[in-house]
């Protein structure tokens, strides 16, 4: 028999082997991997109540990155503008780290001005 989940409690969970890449590239996006679950939870039960998905879910699912449609297509297009975003602020980063350290004064400056 399954055990209630109660507030507070913990839950566990596993992606599978076959991890579609774009399931796995929105995992690793998120900064708070609970709370993004609990907000689509949230929404599936305003639009739909609460009920047992896997009765609606099909048993073959096509591949987000397969898929034809313009909801495919828009996820390939969030996955690439959010990896061109993420390198882009990781050189931003780097930069001002950079100008950061080319900034800083040594004892060597002070003694200079003296």
């Amino acid at each position: 028999m399954k055990k209630t989940k109660l507030p507070g409690g913990n839950i566990s969970l596993k992606t599978k082997k076959t991890e579609d890449p774009l399931v796995m590239a929105w995992l690793n996006a998120q900064s708070n991997l609970m709370d993004s679950f609990r907000y689509l939870v949230e929404k599936e039960i305003t639009l739909n109540g609460v009920r047992n998905l896997q009765a609606y879910i099909p048993m073959e699912r096509t591949n987000l990155q397969d898929s034809p449609d313009a909801l495919g297509a828009a996820y390939r297009q969030i996955t690439t503008d959010r990896q061109q975003l993420a390198a882009t602020i990781e050189e931003e980063e780097e930069e001002e780290a950079a100008e950061e350290e080319a900034e800083e004064i040594d004892d060597g400056d002070i003694e200079a001005w003296s």
